[in-house]
């Protein structure tokens, strides 16, 4: 990963070199384009044109390699028929901006198409832009343009998704990432929708693992497997019965509950699972109501809000909406009325369930108000009553439906003179029993790349022992690298990462170096909230043993003697999450990793403004500043597992009864009945291994053998 000052350092030459060609082409009068010449992979490519731009015409023309030389022919005003369209924009004193875009449909042909793309690879030419006065070039862009087709499916997909059984049973379906239906989805390479020439152009980055479709099979040992062509002849009578349900990867996006095995011979295949409602609710699903509408609440859709956005089964949100008012609102969502809220709403599981709506008033509208503009009579005032402050969604599911609904729903009354910015709150949260519903991170060791849950103790609400989870985090880059723009992004496990942000310093805070040290040490300590990690990808909330505590290591404070006018020391600049992880156990061949420990340091620096290379406007300056940068990585660990003592040479050479290294393995003749198994307690599996070898003494004993030689013996 490229780390966050290289990005600035290389964006900031960048844009110095523009500047250095855009003074150079105004002092010289010239005309430059910037840059001389790129790629083109789209329908669309744009490039400036600086230095004096008056009277200028922009040609466009194809042109190709010489056959002797291999050199492109020189810029020529004589412009020729392409498939390309310029325009050019006037974008300062100095500069154009020259754009050329594509005139032709990357839509691969069909049958009697035309207008169309014959083949993938659609458009692969060299594009020629040559700048004019008076019919002599002045400059000249160079453009490789290699453009592919669009992937259009013949039918259009529709907003449906596709439909994947109930999660309890088939948690993941048969093709997971076959989010579309009656299209192809990229990387999605057992998508049935996909063609052949589709699944070319991805074959070789196909989703990896269960979402991929990759479900690992079942278990040998499992009767399910036993019409299998090689089932040995004692099979039906030493396999394990456990139920398809009890699937590894059962939870992996809710917490559910472990199916118990039914009594019976231990020679019946399993029964089929009952056949699954079409309704259900699946993770992201829209929720609908009784009428087949979908319950909608206002959101932010690409930074903006809309009024009415479909709610998601188990997705958590909490958006702010700013609204100038400058006379009462008549329509929702600001003028809502109970009955429009109190609705019935699918469940999901065949019937329906009533949102429950709590009226609340609220007095102090100081935090949803901002006043914009004030008008001096006062006679002009409005009074907008019951206006919608915010709405609180609370969803209870448990499976894949919904239990019930509870609606808060804030109002207050507006006194407008003038104009007046209002902010309304919209949320929903799903909650499982007490407890919100939130995503884990595997199940039940972590998966690679998902986020590390934290957490701290909770001291409010009906349970004050357990644990509320929250993010670990590290800086996240933002647009132009300070702090105070920056976001936070969670720490992933097993992805070792490092970034930071940059903190504008003056010499007036390099004055107070205690306050500059707190202030950067808040910074840091706010991206490590928590005080507990989970052990595991699926932590219960009420279960200590599923959490470990995080060790902080403290700066030593005592460097702050040599602090003098223009710079501090102790600075800690640097925080470091170093995290162990070993490997527990295995599921179906996958080994589970969980977390062993989690220690977060702080490494110190001195920051010293730097008035060298005539920049002495920060020394002399106190209010100029300089940027400094503060940083955050993750570094993660695995733990070997131990192996044991060391084998003797008997066990070495001896591999008869080594599982591992032989066909034939006596210890797992009796499989049920070992330690090995784990599908039941061993005293439980022990008692019907007993019971199943005393019928088998019995059988012998009364069986025929045994009778011949009774009779043989009364004979003598």
């Amino acid at each position: 990963m490229a780390h966050d000052f290289l990005v600035f350092f290389f964006i900031f030459r960048r844009l110095t070199c523009v500047l250095l060609l855009f003074s150079l082409a105004n002092a010289q009068n010239v005309v430059v384009f910037q840059p001389s010449s790129l790629t083109a992979t789209g329908p669309s490519v744009s490039a400036l044109l600086l230095g004096n731009t008056l009277d200028m015409s922009l040609t466009v023309r194809t042109v190709s390699p010489s056959n002797t030389t291999g050199n492109i022919s020189p810029p020529s005003c004589v412009s020729n028929v392409t498939q390309w369209v310029v325009t050019k924009e006037q974008v300062g004193k100095a500069a154009v901006r020259v754009q050329l875009r594509l005139d032709k449909s990357l839509r691969l042909c069909g049958e009697n198409d035309t207008d169309c793309c014959t083949n993938p690879l659609c458009v692969l030419e060299t594009l020629q832009v040559s700048a004019c006065v008076n019919g002599t070039p002045q400059a000249s862009l160079l453009i490789q343009a290699k453009i592919y087709a669009l992937l259009v499916p013949a039918v259009a997909g529709s907003d449906n998704n596709t439909a994947i059984p109930n999660q309890a049973f088939q948690p993941l379906g048969s093709c997971p990432c076959d989010l579309t239906s009656r299209a192809c989805d990229v990387r999605c390479c057992c998508d049935k929708d996909c063609s052949t020439e589709e699944l070319k152009l991805f074959v070789s980055h196909c989703l990896l693992g269960p979402f991929g479709g990759q479900v690992s099979p079942s278990p040998e040992y499992q009767c399910s497997v036993q019409l299998t062509e090689n089932s040995p002849d004692w099979f039906p009578f030493l396999c394990v019965n456990s139920p398809p349900e009890n699937n590894p990867h059962l939870g992996l996006f809710y917490r559910g509950g472990v199916i118990k095995s039914k009594p019976g011979p231990r020679f019946q295949s399993p029964a089929l699972s009952a056949p699954v409602p079409v309704n259900v609710y699946i993770e992201g699903s829209p929720i609908l109501t009784v009428t087949d509408e979908y319950l909608t609440i206002p959101q932010k859709v690409l930074g903006q809000c809309v009024n009415r956005a479909p709610v998601a089964f188990l997705k958590n949100f909490k958006v702010e909406c700013v609204t100038l008012l400058n006379t009462c609102p008549t329509a929702s969502p600001l003028q809502t009325q109970p009955p429009d809220l109190n609705i019935q709403v699918n469940n999901g599981q065949g019937g329906d369930v009533n949102v429950e709506v709590t009226e609340e008033v609220v007095t102090d509208l100081s935090q949803f108000i901002t006043r914009a503009n004030v008008l001096p009579a006062a006679d002009e005032s409005l009074v907008c009553e019951n206006v919608t402050l915010a709405i609180d969604y609370q969803i209870y599911w448990k499976g894949n439906g919904i239990t019930s609904i509870n609606l808060t729903h804030f109002i207050g009354t507006i006194i407008l003179n003038g104009s007046v910015s209002l902010t309304t709150r919209y949320s929903a949260v799903f909650l499982n029993g007490e407890f919100m519903g939130e995503p884990n991170s595997g199940n039940p060791g972590y998966q690679v790349g998902r986020p590390v849950i934290g957490g701290i103790a909770n001291t409010s609400g009906n349970n004050p022992g357990s644990i509320q989870r929250t993010p670990i985090n590290l800086w996240k880059s933002g647009s132009d690298g300070l702090c105070v723009t920056n976001e936070n992004r969670p720490v992933l496990f097993g992805e070792n990462a490092t970034s930071g942000c940059l903190l504008p310093v003056s010499g007036e805070y390099l004055a107070q170096c205690d306050l500059l040290r707190q202030a950067v040490r808040s910074l840091q300590e706010a991206l490590t909230t928590a005080i507990y990690v989970a052990n595991s990808g699926n932590p219960d909330p009420l279960t200590v043993a599923d959490w470990v505590k995080i060790s902080f290591v403290t700066l030593n404070s005592s460097t702050a003697t040599g602090n003098t006018r223009s710079s501090c020391y102790g600075i800690p600049y640097h925080q470091h999450i170093h995290v162990w992880s070993l490997i527990t156990g295995m599921v179906d061949g996958v080994p589970q990793r969980n977390i062993h420990a989690v220690q977060v340091s702080y490494s110190s620096t001195t920051w010293t403004l730097d008035c060298g290379g005539g920049a002495v406007s920060p020394c002399v300056d106190s209010l100029e500043t300089q940027l400094f940068p503060i940083t955050s990585s993750v570094t993660f660990t695995d733990i070997p597992v131990n192996a044991g003592p060391p084998k003797t040479r008997f066990q070495i050479n001896f591999t008869e009864y080594d599982c591992n290294r032989n066909d034939v393995c006596w210890p797992e003749l009796a499989f049920p009945v070992t330690r090995y198994y784990t599908g039941e307690p061993y005293s439980q599996s022990l008692a019907q291994g007993l019971v199943l070898v005393f019928f088998f003494i019995v059988a012998s004993i009364l069986g025929t053998p045994w009778r011949q030689i009774r009779q043989a013996w009364n004979s003598l």
